[in-house]
């Protein structure tokens, strides 16, 4: 068993579980609502079974919801990035990959890389980047932009359950 390091969910209401869950999964604080009503109180300080729980409220939700769920995230590199506009979580996520210090070819090339993808898949590119540098994002970029729609959504799927136990495990 996995315990938090900052908070013990188990002694919170609903709200405050909410509250301090909710953007786990970007901009999507459904996912805790739903999770903090599966969970047993003892379950909810496992950061294992809170995110195996929270995985399965997505797998569980439909299509449209799924694809909001993809939406809610940023571009890697975009406007929101440029411009100050990313969740506390994404921003460090995003400077632990080197993002933020692209050159401006490489910044060039996400901007290309990016608009690409979101128009062939009409949802941005997503990526657990912690552990992999910007050269290495950009390579997945290039690989996965071939993938049907189908293999991409499901990818994006896996990749943002990768990116909610990374923020799990920082709590």
């Amino acid at each position: 068993m996995n315990h938090f390091r900052t908070l013990q969910p188990s002694q919170l209401n609903r709200a405050e579980f909410v509250a301090a869950l909710g953007d786990i999964y970007e901009h999507s604080p459904w996912v805790a609502e739903q999770a903090f009503e599966r969970l047993s109180p003892q379950q909810r300080d496992d950061i294992e079974a809170v995110h195996a729980c929270m995985s399965q409220v997505v797998a569980d939700a439909d299509r449209t919801t799924l694809l909001a769920l993809i939406n809610a995230h940023p571009d890697l590199a975009g406007k929101a990035a440029v411009q100050g506009e990313l969740t506390a979580a994404s921003t460090q996520e995003q400077a632990g990959a080197g993002i933020s210090q692209c050159t401006p070819d490489e910044f060039q090339r996400f901007t290309r890389l990016n608009d690409a993808y979101r128009a062939r898949f009409g949802f941005p590119f997503i990526m657990a980047v912690k552990g992999s540098d910007r050269r290495q994002i950009l390579a997945a970029f290039e690989t996965r932009i071939d993938h049907s729609p189908e293999d991409e959504f499901a990818c994006a799927l896996r990749e943002i359950d990768k990116i909610a136990l990374f923020r799990l495990q920082a709590l």
